[in-house]
């Protein structure tokens, strides 16, 4: 039970404040992943479009998973292997499939180290929507 209550504060206190448009400013350095999965499902449940823009690493990237998500061409994202196999696995699913061939083949989920994407790259190459007026 208090796991519940612990995850409503998180998903309040991760949520944008009323009148602000949904993005990822805010949550550019990552963190854990299980806390970025209720702001997903939230994203999803509401269908609110939701920008990633600026500096997006780690678990931040897991905002791809988010359907009505849009990505600025100079936001950019980066990408490595978790602290874990499980977080790894929960960054990792948040991606499309042309993402997920290209991090394989370049092995970025294997290793820290950073592997990073331009947002015109994400638009272009992986085929994610880009932000109107971005």
């Amino acid at each position: 039970m208090r796991w519940i209550a612990n995850l409503a504060v998180a998903a309040t206190v991760m949520a944008p404040a009323p009148g602000h448009a949904a993005s990822s400013a805010g949550y550019g350095q990552g963190g854990r992943t299980k806390d970025f999965l209720p702001l997903v499902q939230q994203y999803n449940r509401s269908g609110e479009q939701f920008r990633i823009s600026g500096h997006c690493q780690s678990a931040c990237t897991m905002f791809l998973a988010i359907r009505s998500v849009c990505i600025e061409p100079s936001a950019r994202l980066l990408f490595h292997a978790g602290e874990n196999g499980i977080a790894t696995s929960r960054m990792f699913n948040s991606y499309n499939g042309r993402l997920k061939a290209h991090l394989t083949a370049v092995k970025a989920m294997e290793t820290p180290a950073f592997h990073a994407i331009s947002g015109r790259e994400m638009v272009r190459k992986f085929g994610y929507r880009a932000c109107p007026g971005g």
